[in-house]
């Protein structure tokens, strides 16, 4: 039992260990305005705010934000992160959920304001929170990224969607403003920080069988630490005991082996000592 303890100990740590470099894996690719993208054998890596020797904040605006005016509407937008004003500030009314009159757009990653009978009002359309990065052609990775902003209000569900297109040669834009629907617009921006990082591999990665493996261990994972959580906080049990079912599985091994040993038996049939424990009987 002693032996049975310290091999789950162990197994335990190795499953630790293994499920740490996952999650730190999962969590580096899921910051905001980060994305990998594998496609024929090159994984391509979009990282927006990482800084580069000519653009010391990636694709964020030095300004603390981008403008685009288009007949009556305007909107202020940054990508990646919220809105900072030290000069220009978005001048309008019902501006409450998006710093107040004071502090209008400090609250937002994206704030139109249109002319209404004469009085700029303001909607906001986009928050840094609620934040998505997509790649803009499957089939061509390499053009760039689109970065939408949502924003779900009381009245309309808002969202600002930025291609930012890879261009090397610099910053461009944005200069127009699209209408997608009631309260969805776009715009596009060309920017070096829409160029991925390409890096190529061979072999065809994981496959199904790795992902469901890597889905098991995640799920494995949060079952003993849901219920050493429990056990210790609720239930107040200290020790090796903390982990759940741990005669299950101090067990476990003995009975894979066991297991596989009725399997190879059923599969070989009676031994030879099975058959000759009868002795024949001559009448």
């Amino acid at each position: 039992m002693i032996i049975g303890l310290d091999y789950l100990r162990w197994v335990v740590i190795v499953i630790a260990i293994v499920l740490s470099t996952i999650v730190c894996r999962v969590v580096s690719v899921s910051t905001v305005c980060e994305l990998s993208v594998i496609d024929n054998n090159k994984l391509y890596n979009y990282s927006l705010p990482t800084p580069t020797p000519e653009f010391p904040h990636g694709v964020l605006s030095e300004d603390g934000f981008y403008k685009v005016a288009v007949n009556e509407t305007v909107v202020w937008f940054q990508l990646c992160d919220g809105m900072i004003f030290n000069h220009d500030p978005p001048k309008c009314i019902d501006c409450g959920d998006c710093g107040g009159p004071s502090h209008c757009g400090m609250d937002c990653s994206a704030l139109m304001v249109n002319n209404i009978g004469g009085y700029y009002v303001c909607s906001t359309i986009g928050r840094a929170s609620s934040t998505d990065i997509k790649i803009i052609d499957k089939k061509n990775p390499h053009v760039g990224v689109i970065v939408k902003m949502s924003s779900t209000g009381l009245k309309l569900n808002c969202s600002l969607s930025v291609s930012v297109i890879c261009d090397s040669n610099g910053v461009q834009g944005p200069h127009s403003l699209e209408k997608l629907g009631t309260c969805d617009y776009a715009t596009v921006l060309r920017h070096p920080s829409g160029c991925a990082k390409i890096v190529q591999f061979h072999g065809k990665g994981w496959g199904w069988v790795g992902t469901f493996l890597i889905i098991a261990f995640c799920l494995f994972g949060g079952y003993l630490l849901a219920g050493t959580v429990y056990r210790y906080f609720i239930i107040g049990i200290r020790g090796i005991e903390i982990i759940p079912n741990l005669d299950f599985w101090a067990s476990l091994p003995h009975r894979t082996q066991s297991s596989f040993t009725s399997l190879v038996q059923k599969f070989r049939g009676p031994s030879q000592s099975n058959r000759s424990s009868y002795s024949p009987v001559n009448f």
